[in-house]
């Protein structure tokens, strides 16, 4: 771990070990990684909270990492606060306070998964089912991203236990399902959102995903539990090799390295001159994947963009090309609870190998150098699935 840094009064003790964020704690402690700033991440003690009125308290068991993940450690997307991240979390219900089995809707013992996002339940966004732009949360207040002086502390999944504000939605996790691989429910939610739900892909579509990480995966997978007829994935260099040849195994018919081949050339060919109704851009920091995106959409095509550049630049992208051939261009931010439990039950219908993906599984002392692999400043292969597993 990194070396400790001077913190708030609000968040640590003149001892600088235990954090008491609020005057109602148990006496018990939870450890956790707080990231204090870019690439600096410090274990502190935090009391745990009495669960107050329609709250809770979850036992983390896994939390699962993404590209949000090593972009927060690496400084990519900056908080300019102290934080504990971790927002692909699954644990047991440890405790819950007055009302908190009704207002959440679970009993202690029972085994869930997180939402990222939170819900008032009451405003119209919440009432009309676009939570993730819930009027007293939306994407300023999401788990994973929450101020550490913010009482009672707890708001991430790099802890052996997380705060359940009363405004949580849980998930019940299927029995047959191991935590590690359960919180997949995350990335295969967003493939399940952003590759069926919001283009409405439909039986006989062509689809095309582009980016083989393991949201690309998962989009491949729901394309074709959706009903497509052919689904192309594309990556870019050495690098992604691996998963392309995995995504075969997850409903892909062809996976093409768009540094080798044109991708273009490639769709045409494995269809017969059809191009894509459905392009699925899950790609991170690949300016040059938008104008691929619509070069591969066929007339009338959508295309999804999910994935963040990153930058200003895009360079091939032809803004004609939307206009003569009528596409639809349709921003996807975030996942919901439809999403999350299809995923959850195709996750225990292992009708794809989810549980068998190669993935590095760490302790809370191991994930800083996972995470710096998985931003690049460290040598070594990303896992297609990174997991922590506090205790």
């Amino acid at each position: 771990m990194s070396s400790p840094a001077s913190q708030s009064p609000a968040s640590q003790s003149p001892s600088g070990q235990d954090v008491q964020p609020s005057s109602s704690g148990s006496g018990r402690f939870a450890r956790a990684l707080v990231l204090e700033t870019p690439g600096h991440l410090e274990e502190r003690r935090i009391e745990l909270p009495v669960p107050g009125e329609g709250a809770g308290l979850l036992r983390v068991e896994a939390c699962g990492l993404c590209g949000t993940d090593h972009e927060q450690y690496s400084g990519a997307l900056p908080a300019g606060f102290p934080f504990i991240p971790g927002h692909e979390v699954v644990g047991i219900v440890e405790e819950l306070g007055p009302h908190g089995s009704e207002r959440l809707g679970v009993h202690v013992g029972d085994r869930v998964a997180v939402e990222v996002f939170q819900s008032c339940r009451t405003c119209a966004q919440c009432l009309s089912g676009t939570y993730r732009r819930c009027e007293a949360h939306g994407i300023l207040d999401m788990y994973g991203f929450i101020d550490v002086r913010k009482a009672p502390g707890l708001w991430g999944g790099y802890a052996t236990y997380q705060y359940l504000g009363p405004d949580s939605l849980l998930l019940p996790v299927p029995p047959n399902l191991d935590p590690v691989v359960a919180t997949l429910f995350n990335p295969i939610g967003a493939g399940i959102r952003w590759g069926v739900t919001v283009p409405g892909t439909a039986a006989g579509d062509v689809v095309c995903v582009l980016g083989p990480g393991i949201r690309g995966l998962s989009a491949c997978a729901a394309a074709r539990e959706a009903g497509a007829s052919f689904v192309m994935v594309t990556g870019a260099g050495r690098r992604d090799h691996e998963r392309l040849e995995l995504a075969k195994s997850f409903g892909a018919d062809v996976a093409v390295d768009v540094m080798e081949e044109d991708p273009v050339r490639a769709l045409k060919k494995a269809t017969g001159g059809k191009l894509a109704d459905v392009v699925v851009d899950v790609t991170a920091k690949a300016p040059a994947a938008l104008g691929q995106g619509i070069q591969l959409a066929g007339n009338g095509g959508t295309v999804v963009l999910a994935g963040t550049r990153g930058s200003a630049e895009t360079p091939g992208f032809w803004p004609d090309l939307i206009v003569y051939k009528e596409l639809r261009i349709l921003g996807a931010l975030g996942v919901d609870a439809p999403a999350y439990r299809e995923a959850l039950a195709l996750l225990a219908s292992d009708k794809y190998p989810f549980a068998h993906l190669a993935r590095s599984v760490v302790k809370l002392e191991e994930l800083e150098g996972l995470l710096a692999v998985m931003a690049g400043q460290a040598s070594g292969q990303p896992p297609v699935h990174g997991v922590v597993t506090p205790e």
